[in-house]
């Protein structure tokens, strides 16, 4: 049997959006609040993978360094 997903836990804020973007979200019919949730997602996403890259950076150029002095490894067999 499969187990539904629960439903996030919704909390209401006041924030301040360009009056023109409103307009047009709702004359286009538009949920700005799940817009919302997935600008701010997106947002939270890109931020995350940022920090990581930056805390691995170190250890992102070396393994790039030791690609461009060695090759990948067990390239000799790869099919392409």
């Amino acid at each position: 049997m499969l187990e539904s997903t629960p439903k996030p836990l919704r909390t209401s804020v006041n924030t301040s959006i360009d009056s023109q973007l409103i307009k047009d979200a709702k004359a286009l019919g538009i949920n700005i609040s799940r817009a919302a949730e997935a600008g701010i997602a997106k947002a939270i996403a890109a931020e995350k993978t940022r920090r990581w890259q930056e805390e691995n950076k170190e250890a992102i150029e070396s393994s790039n360094e030791y690609v461009r002095r060695n090759g990948l490894p067990l390239a000799k067999h790869r099919p392409f």
